[in-house]
């Protein structure tokens, strides 16, 4: 896997880098520029480096075609003020603008191309339809680093096929990401401990299926706890409920219990009749849910349940919130799980957040991103990777082309 140093020496050398530049936005404001600052690095080094850098990014889920809210003309001043240089932004991806902004640099540059996925070719089915899309955006540069983490596994045209036509390399972020989760997969440190939240436990079953045989504990949490607490059999009310999964859920108890993994489930629940920060709550047991209400966050016991089976562990992977956080009467359980990650990244464990909504929560309940051992910027490939699959923007860079 060639880092940028392979790609020799870069001055004057026309460079696409695909970032991860997809950040939340309220209108055209950014609401966490996370994804942002991790993308500065790996830009200054190669505009410090003489390249002529050709930035290209996606923002949200456009269909093939302009939308002027998934326009990255939000992202160009704030990566200007991060890289403390100015940055030009084409207003196209292939076309006039792009060309033009090109053809217009010097070394050192850096140009901002707009929203790849604004072309049909760039998320097509098949190596044929994006071709054309990848030929055109390969035409820019003289050479490409992957550095968006969170497209790897993802077949699309800037993340697969332009590495299949320049010499390519990965970049620091994506280095870095792929460490770090070799680390969780590959003789972790023990107690090693999985937390898996969120809203959708179909989301998860492939991971917990795999993490099975290398975690010693799962923590799960979230809308998905309920499908596993109705597979225990017990009443939950109006929460979410995946039927689909429940067999799945009644087999991973099963599992565990044969195989002596900890699937550590909540032992009590905050409730809530809607999904609403005014409404009326009430904390109950775990298998005494009301009929009419719905549980939107672990309750304080298990909260505290849960940073005492952290206290001791080595190495810790968090991947989805415990709760509705972004309203604060369901927030408790999320930040609790939060703090108990800063207490064993202090004692030296190695904690990983998972990119996604758990790094929006830990950011928006205001931790630092330094108190956590990584903060991911991609939970899908992170969690894919978790699954064994291969991520095919990892895996093209490491082919003979």
């Amino acid at each position: 896997m060639g880092d940028i140093a392979s790609l020799g020496d870069l001055r004057g050398k026309r460079v696409l880098v695909r970032s991860d530049l997809n950040v939340p936005l309220d209108g055209t404001t950014i609401t966490d520029d996370g994804r942002i600052r991790a993308s500065v690095p790996t830009i200054s080094q190669l505009a410090e480096a003489g390249a002529r850098v050709i930035v290209c990014a996606h923002l949200g889920r456009p269909k093939g075609a302009p939308e002027e809210r998934y326009s990255l003309a939000p992202v160009v001043d704030r990566l200007s003020e991060l890289l403390g240089r100015p940055v030009t932004f084409a207003t196209d991806t292939v076309g006039e603008s792009a060309r033009a902004a090109v053809a217009a640099m010097a070394d050192g540059d850096v140009v901002l191309l707009e929203n790849l996925r604004f072309n049909p070719g760039e998320t097509a089915k098949t190596d044929e339809d994006r071709a054309e899309f990848a030929d055109a955006l390969a035409a820019l540069a003289d050479a490409y680093v992957s550095d968006g983490f969170g497209v790897v596994h993802r077949k699309q045209a800037s993340v697969y096929d332009v590495a299949t036509r320049l010499p390519s390399a990965m970049g620091g972020l994506v280095r870095t990401e792929v460490e770090v989760l070799q680390r969780l997969t590959v003789d972790p440190e023990r107690p090693y401990a999985v937390v898996l939240g969120g809203a959708k436990v179909a989301d998860k079953l492939a991971v917990i299926d795999n993490l099975m045989g290398t975690a010693d504990r799962l923590l799960i949490g979230g809308g998905m706890l309920f499908t596993f607490l109705a597979a225990q059999g017990h009443e939950i009310g109006t929460s979410l409920f995946d039927a689909d999964s429940l067999d799945a859920c009644k087999e991973y108890l099963e599992r565990a219990e044969r195989t002596g993994v900890e699937i550590i489930l909540p032992v009590d629940v905050v409730c809530g009749r809607e999904f609403s920060a005014d409404t009326e709550t009430v904390t109950v047991a775990a298998d005494a849910i009301p009929a009419d209400m719905m549980g939107l966050d672990i309750g304080p016991r298990s909260a505290e349940l849960y940073a005492d089976r952290l206290a001791d562990t080595r190495t810790v992977f968090w991947n989805g919130p415990m709760g509705a956080f972004e309203m604060e009467p369901f927030a408790a359980g999320t930040r609790r799980l939060a703090e108990a990650l800063v207490e064993v990244t202090a004692q030296g464990a190695l904690t990983v957040v998972g990119g996604g909504d758990s790094a929006a929560a830990v950011r928006q309940l205001g931790f630092a991103d330094d108190q956590f051992g990584h903060i991911s910027t991609g939970g899908g490939a992170s969690l894919e990777y978790l699954e064994g699959k291969e991520l095919p923007g990892i895996s093209i860079l490491t082919k003979e082309h």
